[in-house]
């Protein structure tokens, strides 16, 4: 079709007005798609809320916390938000903020939004710090009312388990905040370093429509920010090109929910993923023998156990509970699902724990002769218990669960296997329960941040109504206050005789693996973790040490 003179000339002076892009201001930088099993269990990333594995993968893209860990060195401690910390005494935490720090919308992060994110608003509701046994005012420190955002009740309650004794964080002056805690604790930066302790802007709170809006798009501080989720379906996140730490390589991350391997596998190899999670080691081999593809992971910061619900009749008698853990043969269930690809820990203690770990420690003997004892000495007739199962939620689930059925019943133990399609079913308290399939993390390096986080006064399995102990409970509360290392070590043990021997609350399997597929011509790390990182340092040539 031919322009008129007139047009053609209004055209050309409209595109004057049009900005110019050249070729070297193209955004060049890749968009990737990761196929995982789950994008979250609670469809919220409020990370009080979504404390699970799978939340764990993509909740650092998003928010940061003041403490980082630096993965690839020992899960170190190292400056993230704040630049430098120091103690003022046993109860007192004080952190210098990184400046020029900027949120997703724009604004600059301060102390004031620091010391919201640990308030009764955004994180502690309606719960009071414990002052465990000692002298003190409950309701010490501000309190700000929960106002037109109302937090769903479980999230107090939740937030006293990483912080049970924290009394309030104060801002001292625009970029200086301080934490204080009721109690003396060894462990208080260790808690500001673990998930749950995310910065997010208090603004950006305010301005959205309720709660569950902010929780589904969190105005944090990480390299990318949310543009759409879909719960059970789709996640999508945009570079955060205002990022702190640098221009994120990657322009969009995709995560896709594909619950089912084989799907995540051939999406991989077809080129419509770039990435997919939660490969299983026996198709390791299949993925490499495409050139093109590799598989990369290993042991991570996490084990997989089962737990006992001692208010069952019949595991009510800790003979029958520890009669399950000498049933099983920890290392058959490694060479034949995991290819050898992980390893027997000492209970539920991670490496990281450093000289707080008791590396003399180990799990119940496999012993089959000593299971059946245990039960005759039990006076076990045979009753069902129940053992409710997810589908592989955990890698390998439901063939590690065949196995460990087989094992039970050669000892004599009669199970009743029952699918459940959630955690809500999991947990459920109007049917008989037994036993259930879990993964224990530690939070932070030291044994306070796993086992008592659980199975101690407060804990998940203690609301749960599923064990508790009293001499349990009185150590924890010693070993979180206690000051003296020696004797915080012989309280570690004694817990770890009461948990996993004389009153068992669960029995450790084996240290959990993550293995993630990817195209080779990528270049990217695995953490030793779920964590996924899509920062500079850890992308192309830009990855260090």
């Amino acid at each position: 079709m031919l322009l008129s003179r007139r047009r053609a000339a209004a055209l050309a002076g409209a595109a004057t007005l049009l900005p110019r892009v050249s070729l070297a201001q193209a955004d060049n930088r890749p968009v990737i798609t990761i196929a995982v099993q789950k994008i979250s269990n609670s469809n919220t990333f409020d990370l009080i809320r979504e404390q699970s594995n799978v939340g764990e993968r993509t909740s650092s893209l998003m928010c940061e916390r003041l403490i980082d860990l630096d993965w690839f060195h020992g899960i170190s401690q190292m400056p993230g938000l704040a630049t430098e910390w120091r103690r003022i005494d046993d109860q007192t935490v004080e952190l210098s903020l990184r400046r020029g720090v900027k949120f997703h919308n724009g604004d600059e992060m301060t102390a004031e939004d620091v010391a919201w994110c640990f308030s009764a608003q955004k994180m502690f509701g309606d719960t009071t710090p414990d002052y465990m046994g000692r002298p003190g005012n409950p309701t010490s420190g501000p309190v700000i009312g929960a106002g037109s955002k109302a937090l769903p009740p479980e999230i107090g309650p939740v937030a006293r388990q990483r912080f049970p004794s924290l009394v309030k964080v104060e801002a001292t002056d625009r970029y200086t905040v301080r934490f204080v805690n009721a109690t003396p604790d060894v462990t208080l930066e260790g808690r500001i370093a673990a998930t749950g302790s995310e910065i997010t802007s208090r603004r950006g709170y305010e301005d959205a429509e309720n709660w569950l809006a902010f929780a589904r798009k969190p105005i944090g501080t990480g390299p990318y920010r949310v543009r759409e989720f879909r719960p059970d379906n789709l996640l999508i996140l945009d570079a955060h090109d205002e990022y702190w730490g640098g221009r994120p390589p990657i322009k969009t991350l995709r995560f896709v929910e594909v619950p089912e391997v084989p799907s995540r596998i051939n999406g991989l190899l077809s080129g419509e993923y770039q990435f997919a999670c939660d490969i299983p080691p026996d198709q390791i081999g299949a993925v490499e023998s495409r050139p093109a593809f590799e598989v990369v992971g290993g042991t991570i910061l996490n084990i997989r156990m089962t737990d006992f619900n001692k208010t069952n009749p019949t595991l009510a008698d800790p003979r029958v509970r520890q009669a399950f853990g000498h049933a099983i043969d920890r290392q058959a269930i490694i060479d034949s699902l995991w290819a050898g690809r992980t390893r027997i820990p000492h209970g539920l203690q991670f490496d990281y724990f450093g000289d707080m770990q008791l590396t003399d420690w180990n799990v119940p003997e496999f012993d089959p002769s000593k299971s059946r004892a245990l039960l005759k000495a039990a006076g076990y007739k045979g009753d069902a218990i129940p053992y409710r199962l997810l589908n592989n939620y955990y890698t390998n689930q439901v063939a590690t669960s065949q196995i460990l059925i087989e094992m039970w019943r050669e000892v004599g133990l009669n199970i009743e296997l029952t699918m459940k399609e959630n955690w809500t079913q999991i947990r459920d308290l109007s049917s008989p329960r037994g036993v259930r399939d879990w993964s224990g993390g530690a939070s932070f390096n030291d044994p306070v941040g796993g086992m008592i986080a659980t199975f101690g006064p407060g804990g998940s399995s203690t609301a749960a109504k599923e064990w508790t102990n009293a001499e349990f409970n009185q150590l924890a509360t010693q070993m979180q206050t206690s000051t003296d290392k020696a004797l915080r070590k012989r309280i570690w043990r004694r817990l770890l005789e009461i948990a996993e021997r004389e009153d068992p609350a669960y029995t450790v399997l084996h240290q959990n693996a993550s293995f993630t597929a990817k195209r080779r011509d990528i270049a990217w790390r695995a953490c030793p973790s779920f964590v996924m990182d899509f920062r500079a340092s850890n992308w192309g040539a830009g990855i260090r040490g």
